[in-house]
């Protein structure tokens, strides 16, 4: 065993206290060596193995000293580390680990420097591994990224030299126990209580709708809102990287892929996930996100019989949606010429609603946009709602107004056919007819 540092707490330094917790560490962790136990039955074990170490240093820390370091240590053997106070703070959306010395926080839309820290690159690494080992995920020299999931359902990602130069980092989504809903987001001012209403109708009506936004914007937030309108009898597939998805009726199946095994085998794609999914008889395909040749697939599913189906795509605007959908279809291998896949796309989606996070941390739908079919070689498209920004507030608060814009969409008559009569005031703007033309 080795040996403890000085008793003399007057002359302590945090290299000394490094020096103390490692040692602890270390000897708990022999004591436990070999010992199978129940996460409850292990945490109370470690606990006592901890005091009897502690007590046999003869080191008489202060009592919040000393209750710190537990604290620290027991978030070594049965948590994250030093990041598991950060996850275990509901007002924290986002934690992202520059390297052991530069832990931020994204805390009710601001991103902030904790004055959380580890000890070295180690001390991280060792993190990233307790958090992929369960899920049988590698990362090293040659495999330097990794995506994986908390037990909570948070998404995580680790990045490791050579590609990350300073250090081993980690980025971890925080998965929300309280699933938003539309009433929330209206109160958040996300969205409008008519906006809300018009969403409602266009799932009930099966619209294949596309979310579109920045990272860290919201659409998955608003892709949970979206599903939550799906009756409860659709059956419904969803397909998804890093399951996040709340779905809350009871005929779901979902999906998620699956990494190459060490020699480089046995990967199931987003793509293969969307073309397996064909063969379940789904009422509904949910894909988590769209960003490579699944495109494709997702817009001949939609084209062929699978109306009502969801997804996501990252992009800034709806037009900039149009054309990051032509890039990704591209991206399948198929020589098609480029009119051919703007007919795929505007047979296929029916509505695009960008969510955007702006300046001051606030997260919006700022346009909800009908995709009107073609002319010439063009994707023409509406919008129906627009965020309209007048200006900035107090401590730089964005300043604006979500409206209609007077247009009526085209695919009106397939609302009324599910049942939503939608009242003309809702595609009203403000003050009349002015924004827009009525159809």
């Amino acid at each position: 065993m080795a040996t403890p540092i000085s008793t003399n707490i007057k002359r302590l330094t945090s290299a000394d206290m490094l020096k103390f917790k490692t040692y602890l560490v270390e000897n708990v962790s022999r004591s436990m060596e070999g010992e199978s136990l129940q996460l409850g039955d292990r945490s109370a074990v470690i606990e006592e193995r901890l005091a009897e170490m502690y007590a046999q240093t003869r080191v008489n820390l202060p009592d919040d000293m000393r209750e710190h370091l537990f604290g620290e240590i027991m978030d070594e053997f049965t948590g994250f580390g030093p990041i598991q106070p950060l996850l275990d703070d509901p007002d924290i959306s986002e934690v992202m680990v520059n390297g052991p010395k530069k832990v931020f926080i994204e805390k009710g839309g601001r991103v902030t420097r904790s004055g959380v820290t580890f000890d070295d690159d180690d001390h991280v690494m060792r993190v990233i591994d307790r958090i992929i080992l369960p899920l049988g995920r590698r990362v090293d020299a040659d495999s330097p990224t990794v995506d994986a999931r908390l037990p909570d359902g948070s998404r995580v990602n680790a990045v490791i030299r050579p590609v990350s130069i300073d250090g081993p980092c980690i980025t971890i989504r925080k998965f929300k126990k309280d699933k938003l809903s539309v009433d929330d987001l209206i109160k958040y001012d996300s969205l409008t209580k008519n906006m809300g209403e018009f969403l409602r109708a266009c799932v009930h009506a099966h619209l294949n709708i596309v979310v579109s936004g920045g990272t860290g914007s919201g659409k998955t937030t608003l892709l949970n809102v979206l599903s939550s309108f799906i009756p409860e009898h659709d059956r419904i597939v969803t397909i998804e990287d890093a399951a996040e998805l709340q779905l809350q009726q009871d005929h779901v199946l979902r999906l998620e892929t699956k990494v190459a095994n060490l020699d480089g085998k046995g990967a199931v794609t987003i793509r293969d996930l969307v073309r397996n999914s064909l063969r379940m008889r789904p009422d509904r395909i949910v894909v988590g996100e769209c960003r490579g040749g699944e495109t494709l697939d997702m817009l001949q599913a939609m084209n062929t019989g699978h109306d009502g189906s969801l997804t996501t795509l990252h992009s800034n605007s709806p037009r900039d949606a149009l054309s990051r959908m032509e890039t990704m279809v591209m991206m399948a291998g198929m020589d098609l010429p480029i009119k051919v896949v703007r007919q795929q796309i505007s047979s296929a989606i029916d509505l695009i609603i960008q969510q955007t996070r702006l300046k001051d941390g606030s997260r919006k739908v700022t346009a909800i946009t009908e995709v009107a079919g073609m002319e010439g070689d063009t994707v023409v498209l509406s919008d129906i709602f627009k965020f309209e920004q007048t200006g900035l507030g107090e401590g730089g608060k964005v300043v604006g107004e979500l409206r209609a814009t007077g247009i009526r969409p085209i695919f009106g008559p397939r609302l009324e056919n599910a049942g939503f009569k939608l009242s003309g005031e809702i595609f009203m703007p403000p003050g009349g007819i002015g924004l827009g033309s009525k159809r």
